[in-house]
């Protein structure tokens, strides 16, 4: 239905009477924004970070008196608009992505790390009893090696295998940068964050695969060491291994005490409903697994060239020391100050 000519005239007087007062603070949050889109929110003075909040909640008492004497359309748009810009300012994230980012491993990832302790202990827990286990029963029948190692795990390697070409394989020449630290290095980052995501995934199955999964690769490793240690290479091979063993079995850790800390959830929610308790522990424990998948990004960068390029035993073996040193510093000192609130 079109509106009178006076209807339009009363409408219109509305309005004018409405902005008065109210117009100059409207102006002047739009002014303070207007600073804000230019320079950033980190360039505003004192007054203007003080007088932003107040102005916004104006703008809002504002704009829910004109929807409730409905006013001309215009002015509604122009409210809703410049009511959305400052809650953006004033709630929105304060930070860039990089800012976020560097808050995420300065302390967000080492305390969610903190918090999955007692899953990492149960973790590394199972994986050695894999180790044991694979250790032992290559010990006690060969024949189980090919059953057990996949394919393009063991390579050319296995019992049956000379202690020269075990050796030559530990100790083989560098065979570039190209194809170490681009084509290997991207194929091994792409097989063990896949072992990772399925170890962390896994928890929402109340666990039991995670455990499985840690037991069976535990065997893989244990296995492959046993056969080294019949040739007399035993050693040399976990030093060889150990260089990014430190770093690659850590985040396989972590991804699987991350799945493990969502299989507690679902099991022992607490105090909190079910899926409340479940959504926080999930949280926490996706920020462990998305740190685990980058540890492995660096640990396929030394597995695929520093393993080589350390051509010698006791250099491996002080590699790892130091990697394993720099890690735990890191995971028990980082982030010990400010508040949770600030990642």
């Amino acid at each position: 239905m079109t509106a009178t000519p006076n209807e339009r005239d009363g409408l219109a007087l509305r309005s004018l009477l409405f902005r008065r007062g109210r117009e100059r603070g409207w102006r002047r949050l739009e002014e303070i924004l207007r600073k804000v889109d230019e320079y950033g929110s980190v360039n505003l003075t004192a007054a203007e970070a003080a007088e932003l909040p107040l102005l916004y909640r104006s703008v809002m008492s504002s704009l829910s008196v004109a929807r409730a004497i409905a006013l001309d359309r215009h002015l509604l748009l122009y409210l809703e608009n410049l009511a959305l810009r400052a809650y953006l300012v004033v709630y929105g994230p304060r930070a860039t992505v990089w800012e976020r980012l560097a808050g995420f491993f300065q302390r967000g990832f080492p305390r969610a790390v903190r918090e999955v302790r007692w899953h990492l202990l149960a973790a590394t827990v199972a994986l050695a009893a894999g180790i044991v286990a694979g250790y032992v029963l290559i010990g006690h029948d060969a024949a189980y090696y090919n059953p057990l190692m996949p394919s393009e795990l063991a390579g050319d390697r296995g019992p049956d295998s000379s202690a020269e070409s075990l050796r030559e394989a530990i100790f083989q020449d560098y065979p570039g940068f190209t194809q170490t630290f681009i084509v290997f290095a991207n194929s091994l980052f792409r097989h063990n964050a896949t072992v990772a995501l399925m170890a962390f995934g896994l928890g929402f199955m109340f666990g039991l695969p995670t455990v499985f999964l840690l037991l069976y690769n535990g065997m893989i490793v244990g296995a492959i060491v046993r056969v080294h240690v019949d040739k007399g290479l035993g050693v040399d091979f976990v030093g060889w291994l150990s260089i990014h063993g430190v770093t690659e079995l850590l985040a396989v850790l972590l991804a699987s005490a991350a799945g493990l800390a969502v299989a507690q959830g679902i099991l022992f929610p607490g105090r909190l409903p079910r899926l409340e308790g479940l959504a926080v522990k999930g949280r926490m424990a996706a920020g462990v697994a998305a740190g685990a998948v980058l540890m492995l990004f660096v640990a396929g960068i030394i597995e695929g060239g520093f393993r080589q390029l350390i051509a010698n035993t006791p250099g491996r073996y002080a590699f790892a020391a130091l990697t394993g040193a720099l890690w735990l510093a890191y995971f028990t000192l980082a982030g010990r100050r400010g508040n949770v609130s600030d990642d």
